[in-house]
């Protein structure tokens, strides 16, 4: 009679240990993330910049956005004019610094968690590898790599970005 009850304990510790892991491993796939915060295929052609200088930035008329590290600036472009800025930016320091070259919008989210750092990236528009992209971010502290703005701005630079739009970093 013994054995019986402790053999009926644990087949009844055992299905509850399945079902815990089972509503477990339910809940990690309700957590995945969304369409618009899923990280992109590996990323197309390389971008080119092209066309005439736009007056006040370093970049070309084929940028939508445009990035002067050395400045802590930003501009968004349109039709080879400024539509927006100069905006001040953080960059990254000596020991992570912000790429430069020409690249294109990968992928958007309006909310982001930097998985190496577990930063919060409100307004993110990836544009580069490795997880670079313009987001909100304190502007008192270097970024790791990428332009952060604040939040006004994080905003507006989200909202006129489209995946594919080019960005020039100098």
């Amino acid at each position: 009679m013994q054995r019986r009850i402790r053999r009926g304990r644990w087949i009844g510790s055992l299905a509850g240990v399945l079902a815990l892991a089972a509503a477990l491993t339910a809940g990690v796939a309700i957590a995945e993330p969304s369409s618009d915060s899923a990280e992109p295929a590996p990323a197309s052609a390389p971008q080119v910049a092209s066309g005439a200088l736009v007056p006040g930035t370093p970049c070309t008329a084929s940028a939508r956005a445009c990035v002067d590290v050395a400045v802590r600036s930003t501009w968004l472009i349109e039709d080879g004019a400024v539509v927006t800025g100069p905006v001040p930016m953080r960059p990254g320091d000596a020991s992570d610094p912000t790429p430069r070259g020409t690249f294109g919008v990968q992928w958007k989210a309006e909310q982001w968690t930097s998985r190496e750092s577990w930063t919060q990236m409100p307004w993110s528009v990836f544009f580069a590898e490795g997880g670079v992209a313009f987001h909100q971010g304190r502007m008192d502290t270097p970024s790791a790599g990428c332009v952060k703005l604040d939040e006004a701005n994080a905003k507006v630079w989200f909202d006129g970005l489209q995946v594919g739009d080019q960005v020039q970093v100098h």
